[in-house]
């Protein structure tokens, strides 16, 4: 999925000050979902869903495999955005209209997107909050998951020495 005007970022301009509503980032980073993640993690949370687990069942559904669990997808589309937009939080404080729009199976790759959708001043004088849509998309370039993330950014002003 190519976004216009989003290029690649990695790196240390993610202080509060540095994001503006509309900004649109396309994170540097990809991973392949092994089976590792989702039996793992699935396994840990205790979601047994067969769709998750049971490869003979799934084998005449329409997707003819397995699944992987949506909220490992979720997870791995913010991580792979994290460092660059939430390295300086200070506090996660909200995950919003999560939504899981393709399935995703093992062996798929995926990458990350966001927009930046709000920067609100707070009574804090060394922080700010920064509220993101994230997006992930597989290597067909299929957006696989949509959620809304508001985080508590530091500000460069209090935390960095001029």
């Amino acid at each position: 999925m190519s976004e216009p005007g989003a290029g690649p970022i990695t790196g240390s301009s993610n202080y509060f000050e540095d994001f503006k509503v509309g900004d649109r980032f396309r994170h540097s980073r990809g991973t392949t979902v092994s089976e590792l993640e989702n039996q793992l993690l699935t396994k840990l949370v205790m979601n047994t869903a067969q769709a998750h687990f049971n490869e003979h069942a799934m084998k005449d559904t329409p997707w003819g495999q397995r699944l992987v669990f949506g909220l490992v997808t979720g997870s791995i589309v913010m991580g792979l955005a994290t460092q660059d937009v939430a390295e300086n939080a200070v506090a996660e404080l909200r995950l919003d209209k999560l939504r899981f729009t393709a399935p995703v199976f093992h062996g798929d790759t995926l990458y990350a997107y966001t927009e930046v959708l709000s920067r609100t001043e707070v009574e804090r004088e060394d922080a700010g909050e920064v509220m993101f849509k994230h997006w992930g998309v597989n290597q067909d370039g299929k957006v696989v998951f949509e959620g809304e993330r508001t985080v508590l950014i530091k500000r460069r002003s209090h935390w960095v020495k001029q």
